[in-house]
């Protein structure tokens, strides 16, 4: 699982990771929230109508589900078992409140927190994204202070410096690496 507050460049990590061919599923999540300009159906999200995103829920189809900023969001549960029964690494892009869910439900996987270097860079991010207004700025600030307070959820942080993307891609990968080398428990 990969989290962490808006503005902290998760996309970025994670479109570099899938650029340089890191072998794993990277499981697309949905939402019912409008793409932006940039974002594309089927990669950035899955984009839904709401009564859509529901009746997923209804069927159980859904991994973990929150509203956030006024949408819903989720991670589609077929795609992860599928990648998890083929022995697959299946990285998950969800909010804080979608890790607390899947470590719950799944507290084998790892969780990777990403994060600017500091607060101001946070805000410098997002005020130069220019996606929010003035009021879900300050929202989104307000929730990125509650979400540091939650990193005893996470099993690693990775910070993503201005410019050096390729940098937290190394470490994302050197993660997984060790994630790899764990002794596991018998059960």
């Amino acid at each position: 699982m990969v989290s962490g507050p808006s503005g902290a460049g998760k996309d970025t990590v994670l479109n570099r990771m899938k650029e340089r061919s890191v072998p794993a599923d990277f499981i697309v999540t949905l939402t019912t929230r409008p793409p932006r300009d940039y974002e594309i159906d089927g990669v950035n999200y899955n984009f839904v109508k709401e009564a859509d995103f529901m009746k997923l829920i209804e069927e159980g189809e859904m991994l973990e589900y929150a509203r956030v900023y006024g949408n819903w969001y989720g991670v589609p549960r077929m795609p992860v078992l599928k990648s998890v029964k083929a022995g697959r690494d299946a990285i998950i892009k969800v909010d804080i409140q979608g890790a607390a869910t899947i470590k719950k439900n799944m507290p084998e996987a790892c969780f990777v927190f990403v994060t600017p270097p500091d607060p101001d860079v946070l805000s410098k991010r997002l005020k130069k994204r220019n996606t929010e207004s003035a009021s879900d700025l300050e929202l989104r600030l307000k929730t990125a202070g509650e979400e540091f307070a939650r990193l005893n959820l996470f099993n690693y942080v990775v910070v993503n410096r201005d410019g050096e993307v390729d940098s937290a891609v190394d470490d994302m990968v050197s993660i997984i690496r060790t994630e790899k080398l764990k002794v596991r428990p018998v059960v």
